[in-house]
């Protein structure tokens, strides 16, 4: 059992959750807020030994050593890799801190925003259809780069629909295979495709100059990432030219705030995947992360 656990923010877990957390520590803190700035989160972690937090917050190598007493982290959110993490793990690991994150909580309703706001602009649903004459999934050529577990569900979906699928990522799958989706270069899977569905970690860019050449003019870009899989400035160019669109849920995928007023960016300013349903499995994700910590002490 810990001796205190915090919350530093709010970290989405539905109140059976909460009750539950009451159970792995003597003192349970949870905060309602986010915290602004190092001196607010060091002050809310203080002297526990255990910290749970969502992807608002950073938690820093310069706040972790001043807060000592820390010997787990649970991340309410993603975690895929060191560097897209918001927890510095390199530092927690050489100090012996156990970080633990989850995964694919959300993807559901990821799926969901892709196929409704590609339904809307192939038919014209409540806009011009974007080819003039309305149009099915059916046919349509869809590229995904990065097929983890949101982008093969999104290649599923589009398969569903009838859609041609072809993906990068950094090897070919053997499932991906077995379906019929063909594992193609990046910049060929660009040239090829009409839509592009960018699936991939925080702070992951692949989408440079060169790519935007090769991407072309009269597509459609999603991005489904938490930030943009692309540097601004090419995919500014590529934005302005002919009849090109892209689509984000978030202002974090999509880049900031200056680009929402840009004429060809549709971004629902919402992240799609926080759910009913997609609370209840990251509660359950968060509180299976912390028993199996606790029972291996």
């Amino acid at each position: 059992m810990f001796k205190k656990l915090v919350a530093i923010e709010p970290v989405s877990l539905i109140s059976s959750a909460e009750e539950e957390l009451k159970k792995f520590a003597e003192e349970v803190l949870m905060y309602e807020d986010v915290p602004v700035g190092e001196a607010e989160i060091v002050r809310r972690i203080g002297d526990a030994d255990a910290v749970l937090l969502s992807y608002t917050s950073i938690l820093t190598a310069s706040i972790l050593e001043q807060c000592p007493a820390v010997t787990y982290i649970g991340m309410c959110c993603s975690l895929y890799s060191p560097e897209s993490a918001n927890v510095d793990i390199r530092y927690a690991e050489a100090h012996g801190i156990t970080v633990t994150g989850i995964r694919d909580y959300g993807d559901e309703g990821v799926v969901e925003y892709v196929v409704s706001e590609l339904v809307r602009l192939l038919h014209g649903f409540g806009q011009k259809a974007w080819e003039g004459m309305p149009r099915e999934i059916t046919g349509l050529k869809v590229g995904i780069v990065g097929l983890g577990k949101s982008g093969g569900m999104i290649a599923d979906a589009m398969k569903f629909f009838g859609a041609e699928v072809s993906y990068f990522a950094r090897s070919e799958k053997s499932a991906a295979t077995v379906k019929g989706y063909s594992f193609l270069a990046l910049g060929e899977l660009l040239e090829k495709n009409e839509v592009i569905f960018c699936c991939l970690n925080k702070n992951t860019v692949l989408l440079h100059k060169e790519e935007f050449v090769r991407l072309g003019n009269h597509k459609v870009l999603f991005n489904t990432g938490l930030s943009p899989a692309w540097d601004e400035a090419p995919f500014l160019q590529w934005l302005g030219q002919s009849d090109n669109l892209c689509f984000c849920d978030t202002v974090g995928a999509l880049g900031g705030n200056h680009l929402l007023s840009h004429p060809r960016v549709r971004c629902m300013e919402v992240s799609t995947g926080r759910t009913r349903q997609a609370f209840d499995r990251l509660s359950e994700k968060v509180l299976a992360n912390i028993r199996g910590y606790l029972n291996k002490l």
